[in-house]
């Protein structure tokens, strides 16, 4: 395939421009892996690029932060052509072309075998939220967690980030408190396997309580700004929050007393540059004691290139439910 589609965001004269646009194999960025792309995956920070142009490196750039396919070529000895790979996070999408193309070029140190008990599909099905989630998961644990602990809060439920969490964390034996904006999703929420369905209105803090009554164990809370600070306020004592987005907004007003009176973890969830050995361990349980239960069409909207744009402009807006697929 010398010619191949893509979905090119551009700028010229201060007007930036996203569209469909047929590229060439001389049109791709350097980097020792080809990979013919099977799906990628919407994510948050995809929007925030093609729409917003937020993180944006240089122009021309190719969204998309996750991508799943089969090796084309390599010149690197540890991939083969014909090998199903992975590969995520570094710069993909932002300051390299990223999934959203039949056909990409990468380093070959971003690149990530597929795990058994995946296929292509599923591993774009988690993607970084995936990833993200299962991080996130890991942390709490790391930080002695456990399900008689109590029950672990989920905002954002029903994001990508939000439902494969609130799956793992059932799957693992807690119970779920998941929290969303979208009232008639109850069905859906307790179909990933949440116990109990709250309002975001109910956790959010608006009047600056640095310590409130102790609720959760543990939180994982994709949406920061005044969510995290109530959540923060609301941890009993040793427990913890895995930070992993800030779709309600970056900025967090608190002080140290929930953390020296209770002895709260704040815990920071980064999957741009997460070590690449540790980051084999997490895909490699995605695919085993981590791989969700819910890896389904409940979950799961597959799109092509040309519905794209409008998926992007939706989540922003917190408009999409669980995992979009952008099939190849």
């Amino acid at each position: 395939m010398n010619n191949f589609q893509a979905m090119v965001l551009d700028k010229v004269n201060d007007q930036t421009n996203l569209e469909i646009k047929q590229l060439s194999m001389d049109d791709l960025p350097e980097g020792k892996v080809t990979i013919r792309v099977a799906y990628s995956s919407v994510n948050f920070k995809d929007g925030a690029v093609a729409i917003l142009n937020k993180f944006v490196d240089s122009y021309p750039i190719v969204p998309g932060i996750d991508l799943a396919g089969t090796v084309i070529d390599s010149k690197d000895e540890r991939y083969q052509s014909g090998d199903e790979v992975i590969v995520t996070s570094y710069q993909l999408g932002t300051g390299h072309f990223g999934g959203f193309s039949e056909i990409a070029r990468v380093p070959a140190e971003w690149v990530v075998p597929l795990p058994k008990g995946l296929s292509l599909k599923e591993a774009m099905i988690l993607g970084t939220a995936g990833f993200t989630a299962a991080l996130a998961v890991q942390r709490l644990e790391d930080n002695d967690l456990e399900p008689s602990h109590g029950p672990v809060l989920v905002a954002g439920a029903t994001g990508g980030v939000g439902s494969i969490a609130v799956n793992i964390l059932a799957k693992k034996g807690y119970d779920v408190v998941a929290s969303t904006g979208k009232s008639n999703q109850e069905e859906y929420l307790k179909g990933l396997g949440a116990k109990q369905i709250i309002h975001r209105d109910e956790i959010v803090d608006n009047d600056n309580h640095p310590v409130r009554e102790e609720k959760w164990a543990a939180a994982v809370d994709p949406v920061g700004g005044k969510t995290l600070q109530y959540i923060l306020s609301t941890l009993k004592y040793g427990g913890s929050v895995a930070t992993c987005g800030f779709t309600g907004g970056s900025e967090v007003s608190t002080t140290v007393f929930p953390h020296i009176s209770r002895g709260i973890n704040w815990l920071g969830v980064d999957s741009v540059q997460y070590p690449m050995n540790k980051r084999l361990e997490i895909w490699n349980r995605l695919g085993d004691d981590l791989k969700p239960t819910n890896l389904n069409e409940e979950m799961v909207n597959e799109i092509s290139l040309k519905e794209l744009p409008e998926v992007l402009t939706s989540i922003l807006e917190g408009k999409v439910r669980g995992r979009t697929l952008v099939k190849l």
